[in-house]
């Protein structure tokens, strides 16, 4: 079972707990340079990194597979490549859906086997802080919403790295559900007037197949529930209540019964996010819809240029 995240986080700026454990971000930041080692590049094939500097819930997987998308429309061989965790279950299921996987523990080790089956690119979802590969292209996923939360290292706050290493990256990407972006975009270039900013909003695809005259209870455990809800919102859903568990969450029967049982006492049907779902394996999930959403590129055309001016170089 995963916690989830502090609170206090995601506030706007860091509170006592924050100031607390800010020595032990100082701790955690050293350890992170010390482990760093030159990174391997690779000529036998090109590597794509979506990633992020913030804990989870930016929309990593769902731009990997639109990457992978236009790959395809190109008919160029591409996988995935994702560090393998047990508890990742649900990301695994859903890039195997969408394409060939590789993984492993070591992610070096996973990309050796997608270049011994010929694949001209590899997109990794997650692996920014791998000290063992230098990638083609980093792309740094961050959800509209959350943003940088407090501004915070681990464990004060929600970053893997200071939002000022900004600096070393040519490609932002803001997921999300088309909120006011102008202030997130201005401290973005005052770090890095150079950056490339992209942007995507979530788009559900199978909305219709919902009566929207019934009241409905939502539930999710992945990192951005909010973006998840307001979705469903912005499309008219009446969302009577709604459940967030941790990301990645591996529901017990105890949580099955609480997300039945709130429904009954709504009279509300149930509605999910397709990672959850997949999760739910060993429940009777006959009573539980969930959406299929697809991210869209506000701006395709600068995402594909990005892309295939990578896979023409030599």
């Amino acid at each position: 079972m995963k916690l989830k995240k502090p609170k206090f986080w995601d506030y706007q700026k860091p509170n006592l707990y924050s100031y607390l454990l800010l020595p032990f971000s100082i701790i955690f930041n050293l350890a992170s340079k010390l482990r760093s080692k030159p990174k391997k590049t690779n000529s036998q094939i090109k590597t794509i990194c979506v990633g992020n500097i913030y804990v989870g819930g930016t929309g990593k997987t769902s731009l990997a597979i639109k990457i992978k998308e236009i790959l395809e429309r190109e008919n160029i061989k591409a996988c995935f490549i994702k560090k393998f965790y047990s508890e990742q279950a649900d990301e695994q299921k859903l890039l195997s859906k969408n394409g060939p996987l590789f993984t492993s523990i070591k992610r070096i080790n996973a990309l050796d086997e997608a270049i011994s089956n010929s694949y001209k690119v590899a997109i990794f979802d997650d692996g920014l802080q791998d000290t063992s590969i230098k990638y083609d292209l980093e792309i740094v996923c961050f959800n509209n919403l959350n943003w940088i939360g407090n501004g915070l290292t681990i464990p004060s706050g929600p970053l893997r790295e200071s939002i000022n290493s900004l600096k070393l990256y040519d490609n932002v990407f803001l997921n999300g559900n088309e909120e006011d972006l102008i202030y997130i975009k201005d401290e973005i270039k005052k770090i890095s007037p150079r950056i490339n900013i992209n942007q995507g909003k979530y788009v559900p695809l199978n909305i219709d197949g919902f009566d929207k005259n019934y009241t409905y209870l939502a539930f999710s455990g992945i990192g951005n529930h909010e973006t998840f809800i307001n979705m469903l919102k912005n499309n008219n859903l009446k969302i009577i209540d709604d459940l967030e568990f941790p990301d990645h969450y591996q529901y017990l029967q105890n949580d099955f019964n609480e997300i039945i049982n709130k429904a009954k006492k709504h009279d509300a049907r149930i509605i999910t996010t397709e990672k959850d779902y997949l999760r739910l394996d060993s429940f009777d999930k006959t009573k539980i819809s969930f959406i299929k959403s697809n991210l869209e590129i506000l701006d395709e055309k600068n995402l594909i240029k990005i892309v295939m001016d990578l896979n023409e170089k030599n």
